[in-house]
């Protein structure tokens, strides 16, 4: 099942990279950013059981960075729809 969880997350992250570089998808989204959260969650659980601490960090520090993003984008949002329903 560890094993599992690293590779599906490196497929995840190396899908998400492959869809920005070939256009198909936003690099400042949510799918993006979602994709890369689950994929270091399965790397960083993986490398975790084979104590890779360096690569533990890197996921925990990839995980953290997509979160703030999400966390951004949320509130872009929520922004925009307060926006929208001042000028109604």
């Amino acid at each position: 099942m560890i094993a599992f969880l690293g590779w599906a997350g490196a497929a995840l992250v190396l899908a998400a990279y492959a869809l920005v570089s070939s256009k198909k998808l936003a690099g400042d989204g949510a799918t993006f950013q979602l994709l890369n959260i689950v994929g270091a969650v399965g790397l960083a659980w993986n490398s975790a059981a084979s104590h890779a601490w360096p690569s533990v960090a890197i996921n925990v520090a990839w995980v953290g960075i997509g979160a703030v993003a999400m966390f951004r984008l949320a509130r872009r949002q929520a922004h925009r729809e307060y926006q929208g329903a001042r000028m109604r």
